[in-house]
């Protein structure tokens, strides 16, 4: 079979990674560096690039002047419109997303929302449920800012129940976890690749 030329290739798919955890060691963002670890050595066509929240102020629509936002926030949006689909790190706070990521959401959706018609994956570690309801709401969410969730595989790691998932670093160390991740790029990879074929 004759190999494409690289005008006739697809441009690789460029994937926003957001965690709602703002802490350091958070295993959520451990995730994310494996994700992005996994499209590097494993997964070709795709690029992560994280997308760091915390700088993001409180949802203010008084900061907004003459259509323009504050400036980490216009940063975040362009980051988030260059992106085709969205990963989110999750974790679950009071049976619900975090306030950093339910935050960023919020300032996505001010007009023109840049989630509109993107791909989106979500995996989570928390105690509990796993993360299963902070997922749940977020799609809920994804739904009236238009995004558009892969359904399987979900991925739910409670992080502290053995075997060990996490390094002290909170770095993601579990084989059968990395493999339940690099499932769920490739659902989000074929996702993406097939609606940007319809489009």
């Amino acid at each position: 079979m004759e190999e494409l030329s690289t005008a006739e290739k697809p441009a690789a798919i460029r994937v926003a990674a957001i965690c709602g955890s703002l802490r350091s060691g958070s295993f959520n963002r451990g995730l994310i560096r494996c994700a992005i670890d996994l499209c590097y050595k494993a997964i070709s066509g795709m690029l992560i690039e994280f997308v760091d929240v915390s700088e993001l102020p409180l949802l203010n629509t008084d900061l907004e002047i003459d259509g323009s936002y504050p400036p980490s926030v216009e940063a975040f949006r362009l980051k988030i419109l260059g992106a085709d689909s969205i990963l989110f790190a999750s974790p679950e706070y009071n049976y619900s997303l975090s306030a950093p990521l339910k935050n960023a959401i919020d300032w996505g959706s001010r007009p023109p929302n840049v989630w509109a018609g993107k791909t989106a994956a979500v995996v989570s570690v928390a105690g509990g449920s796993a993360g299963r309801r902070s997922q749940y709401h977020l799609r809920q969410v994804g739904v009236f800012v238009d995004l558009q969730f892969i359904n399987k595989p979900e991925v739910f790691i409670l992080g502290h129940k053995p075997p060990k998932k996490f390094d002290s670093d909170g770095n993601l160390i579990d084989p059968e976890t990395k493999q339940q991740l690099k499932e769920l790029l490739l659902s989000l990879q074929l996702f993406t690749l097939r609606l940007q074929r319809s489009l």
